[in-house]
């Protein structure tokens, strides 16, 4: 039988936020957004990555790597903005890859908003001015 051993302390601590700084590309999480995508490294089924989700015009797309992503469900007002109880310009939050063509934003605030993969595409299809 495999035992696991519990760690804790500083040590610990701060092996995690280099892991996590490592998985993200940089120790802030990169900004995603037309003007600057996400370079987030997130690994299919892997763990969740920090992400800031940009919002200013809604919740349509994410950039994943090199990858391109739809929301399933695009959001927003209405109005070309984000839906109320989201951020402006961004909502902070994770992504994490559930398949090599599913995606899942979460934050804080209860949001959660699955992304499929758009195969072949090279840029967003909605660019936010």
């Amino acid at each position: 039988m495999r035992r696991c051993r519990r760690w804790s302390g500083p040590l610990v601590a701060a092996a995690i936020v280099a892991a996590l700084a490592a998985c993200a590309g940089s120790p802030a999480a990169p900004l995603a957004s037309p003007a600057r995508p996400s370079t987030s490294s997130a690994t299919a089924g892997g763990s969740p990555q920090p992400y800031r989700r940009y919002t200013h015009c809604g919740i349509y797309e994410a950039r994943i790597g090199n990858r391109y992503f739809a929301a399933v469900h695009p959001l927003s007002d209405g109005q070309g903005n984000p839906p109320p109880g989201w951020g402006n310009p961004y909502q902070a939050g994770t992504m994490t890859l559930l398949s090599s063509t599913t995606a899942i934003f979460l934050d804080h605030a209860g949001h959660r908003v699955p992304f499929r993969l758009r195969p072949g595409a090279t840029r967003f299809q909605h660019v936010c001015s």
